[in-house]
């Protein structure tokens, strides 16, 4: 069973395996991002993060869940407005996900992750939904059209991954689609 929850504190150990030695998920979460790090630096991040998260309201809004899939915490789902090349005024949230854990991919934990985060957005008002990927990211590509996504922008050979340049992608979902006859 897959579900979002808050961040426990097994958690952080997680995030420092997952940022310093099992690092694989990098190659397709934004590549160009990121920089190495230490076990002690992720460890006191997370930590102070872990603290943030546990002082908020059971009611405060999250924008960002773990998510746990038959008790086995194995990624995370998240919303952002700043989409970087793109203006925002409107401040339409962007999700995110990260299904780091790899023999829990390609099951449909993250289509169904990323489905219940969406849903939480739109209890929480959200209209309409972007994602943001990179044109090399098919698994992502591929989740997105499940979950009804359309094409919203691009911009041509941004972002360059090992040494191979792909366009920054910018997708939409409209939460309150008109129902047909």
């Amino acid at each position: 069973m897959i579900c979002l929850r808050d961040m426990i504190p097994s958690d952080i150990e997680d995030y420092v395996r997952w940022f310093t030695t099992e690092t694989e998920w990098m190659d397709w979460d934004a590549p160009w991002e990121w920089e190495e790090t230490t076990e002690e630096a992720e460890r006191r991040d997370w930590t102070e993060y872990y603290e943030t998260v546990k002082k908020l309201p059971p009611d405060a809004p999250r924008k960002k869940f773990e998510i746990e899939l038959d008790g086995r915490h194995v990624g995370w789902v998240s919303r952002y407005f700043d989409l970087g090349y793109l203006d925002n005024p409107e401040q339409i949230p962007a999700v995110g996900i990260n299904i780091v854990e790899q023999n829990t991919r390609n099951h449909g934990v993250g289509t169904e992750a990323l489905r219940q985060f969406i849903d939480y957005q739109k209890t929480h008002g959200a209209n309409c939904v972007y994602t943001q990927t990179w044109s090399g990211n098919i698994p992502m590509l591929r989740t997105a059209e499940k979950l009804g996504f359309v094409p919203y922008a691009r911009v041509k050979d941004l972002r360059t991954v090992r040494g191979q340049k792909y366009d920054a992608l910018t997708l939409k979902l409209d939460l309150y689609q008109e129902e047909q006859p």
